[in-house]
């Protein structure tokens, strides 16, 4: 069995079953809030983003977020052969054994 869970239109926090405020505008949108505290705020126009204890404010100020401590991956640097315009094979090898040490 699966609860069918609302989130508050100003805090993003999820609203139980029977729990909740619901405001239904003249305009016909329905809006929810998981305590008065949530509604008032709303109705204050207050922004959610720059309140502390909202999960937009959260977001935005990369609170949480458990990715930046695992490192960034490097990649392995891959060998290919490149082409030398004007040389042959038997050249390029030629020149390859004089080249080397010892």
């Amino acid at each position: 069995m699966s609860l069918k869970l609302d989130l508050c239109n100003f805090s993003g926090y999820k609203i139980y079953p029977s729990r909740g405020i619901r405001l239904a505008r003249t305009d016909g949108k329905i809006y929810n809030f998981v305590s008065k505290k949530c509604r008032n705020s709303f109705m204050m126009k207050k922004n959610p983003r720059k309140i502390s204890w909202t999960v937009l404010y959260r977001r935005k100020m990369k609170k949480g977020t458990e990715t930046d401590v695992s490192k960034k991956r490097s990649r392995k640097t891959t060998k290919f052969q490149r082409s030398i315009q004007g040389a042959t094979l038997e050249n390029i090898l030629r020149n390859g054994t004089r080249n080397r040490g010892p």
